[in-house]
């Protein structure tokens, strides 16, 4: 076994204090170099945490850029529609990007291509289903782009992509979505065997099973540098459930359910609707997709896009699902109902659901409602919402926590990464796509029976340095962070809008109006309202109060000093405080808004 050496911060065994990590402007040195021999690995998003993938990979000054994904909002900022990589690092070298590789068609994968490549307008390679999935995304939006030379389709089954001076090999894995590839990333100074994300799921009944001749290949080739690889679910101790497995358990409780069955997953699982449809039908009903309820055309891709891209692409046939209108009236207990909403999204059609809002379809008692899938982190809460108010309309709910064999991952657990490992043995092992602890346990596996001489946990933005039968090492470390849009507008994650949300989410508000003739002097009482501070004061004592002592403080000031407003701003500040924290608390740190009036 390869023991993991800790490192050792040279200037903390001396005592001194701790050199922290360069932030980097403009271009290094072996950026300029267009002889350096070794390649670079560096995450723009995707380490230590789900979704937001975003892989750079650089070599001979060239860059090659692997996914581009949405990332889940951070609840603290309080809004926002969608979050993604800031490539503003990357926009600087964007002369010396190659293109964009997909691995597979998930949002956490292609999502923000709709934002980020207007800004680099390089080829995405992809195959044919994530190629659709973009081509109707970009039209749907109204973006500039040619279908055929900006959206760059290559074989599901495997290809050979030139993009010098790197050339990218692909070949099938299974996952949870039809066609992802794994990548062998090929240079001089070695192969990196990229991942993407993956299981072992042979018994998925749309595609073939991953390509193992070809993985045993990679993974014996004495020139493997490097594997980086997918950590979601190392932690995950059992066995994988299998997409058939799954099935037979739609089945049976499609045949003991006295009504309609309501069943909700992911709309890009197209194994997971064929197999929700083949149960359908074992068990003597018809198989639909619950469609929108407005029937006028929208600019994003969703459950029935996908269904139509699966029978497009011979994924599910064309006489296996109908839509919901068109079985309506027949029997409830003949109907089986296909539907988004397994994470409580606001506008899903499960929520509305439980909402009252959708006319066409009322839910029932004699319902049964499944949720075949997992809660992504993130989503616990409105997920809760909706298992609490199925319970209490009285219909009976089957989740993953009741029901075995309910829902097929498409990421590998410990099982899975044990036989990957007994095939693939890189120099290197770069664990990605997980949260620490999954990564640190991808790592372990790589080194005890991968024979991974090397494991890098880094963080993003941190670039490694590799070659061939070297030590590898962090090179560089550039400040990473994200986007957030709402909108139409672009927002960074450190925006001072959000600042100041988080700030009245928790400290509320206070806003005042100060009437002042040009020189400063108050010409009035001061309006004085709030946010989370004195709305339920019904007898105004405390309103009054600050309404008092801003006037005292302003009145204090000298008369040079009532002539700078921004003094006038910190006199309102520290008048309000001594007013609210007496009431509230010490640590109360209201937002101060101040407006004026001149009079």
């Amino acid at each position: 076994m390869v023991k993991v050496k800790e490192k050792k911060n040279v200037s903390q065994e001396k005592g001194t204090k701790p050199k922290l990590p360069t932030k980097i402007s403009g271009k290094t040195k072996h950026e300029a170099d267009s002889n350096d021999d070794k390649i670079y690995f560096m995450a723009l998003g995707g380490l230590e945490h789900i979704g937001q993938n975003m892989y750079v990979y650089k070599y001979r000054g060239k860059f090659l850029v692997v996914d581009c994904g949405m990332g889940f909002l951070d609840e603290e900022i309080g809004a926002g529609d969608v979050q993604y990589c800031d490539t503003t690092w990357l926009e600087k070298r964007k002369k010396d990007v190659v293109g964009f590789v997909v691995t597979h068609g998930h949002e956490d994968h292609i999502g923000a291509l709709k934002y980020v490549w207007p800004k680099f307008r390089k080829p995405i390679y992809c195959t044919r289903f994530p190629a659709e999935i973009l081509r109707r995304t970009f039209r749907g939006i109204e973006m500039d782009f040619n279908e055929k030379t900006d959206i760059v389709e290559f074989d599901h089954n495997g290809a050979e992509l030139n993009l010098d001076p790197f050339t990218v090999e692909t070949f099938h894995v299974t996952h949870s979505i039809p066609e992802a590839q794994m990548l062998i990333i090929k240079t001089d100074a070695g192969k990196i065997l990229h991942t993407g994300d993956w299981t072992f799921n042979e018994d998925i009944p749309i595609e073939a099973p991953t390509d193992f001749a070809r993985l045993r290949e990679i993974g014996a080739d004495p020139k493997l540098l490097a594997c980086v690889c997918d950590s979601t679910n190392a932690s995950k101790q059992s066995v994988q459930v299998t997409e058939t497995q799954v099935r037979d358990t739609l089945t049976q409780i499609m045949k003991d359910a006295p009504g309609r069955v309501i069943v909700t997953g992911y709309s890009r699982s197209l194994a997971r609707i064929k197999m929700f449809a083949e149960a359908a039908k074992n068990a003597g009903r018809i198989a639909c997709i619950k469609e929108r309820s407005n029937p006028n055309p929208v600019p994003y891709v969703g459950l029935p896009e996908f269904r139509e891209i699966g029978m497009d692409l011979g994924y599910l046939g064309r006489d296996e699902i109908y839509t919901h209108g068109e079985i309506k009236d027949l029997p409830a207990e003949k109907q089986a109902i296909f539907m988004t909403g397994s994470q409580g999204e606001k506008f899903a059609m499960l929520t509305r659901l439980c909402r009252g809002q959708v006319k066409e379809l009322k839910l029932m008692p004699t319902d049964t409602v499944l949720f075949s899938s997992i809660i992504i982190p993130g989503r616990e809460q409105d997920v809760s919402f909706l298992y609490n108010k199925l319970a209490r309309m009285g219909i009976k709910v089957h989740t993953i926590f009741d029901t075995d064999n309910l829902h097929a991952s498409g990421h590998a657990g410990r099982p899975e990464l044990e036989r990957f490992y007994d095939m693939v043995h890189p120099q290197v092992s770069i664990p990605m796509h997980g949260d620490y602890i999954n990564e640190m346990l991808n790592g372990k596996m790589a080194m005890e029976r991968g024979g991974a001489k090397h494991m890098m946990v880094v963080h993003n933005g941190e670039m490694i340095a590799m070659r061939d039968g070297e030590e590898p090492y962090v090179a560089e470390t550039i400040e990473t962070s994200y986007v957030v849009m709402e909108g139409e507008t672009e927002r960074s994650a450190d925006d001072q809008v959000y600042k100041n949300r988080r700030k009245i989410a928790s400290n509320g508000a206070v806003f005042v109006t100060l009437p002042v003739d040009k020189r400063g002097f108050l010409k009035g009482v001061p309006e004085v309202s709030s946010a989370g501070i004195f709305e339920s004061d019904t007898t105004g004592f405390m309103k009054r109060q600050i309404q008092i002592e801003i006037t005292r403080a302003i009145d204090a000031l000298s008369k040079a000093e009532r002539k700078d407003r921004d003094n006038l701003v910190r006199a309102v500040q520290v008048a309000s405080n001594k007013v609210v924290r007496a009431s509230l608390g010490a640590d109360k740190k209201p937002q101060y808004s101040v407006h004026f009036i001149q009079k």
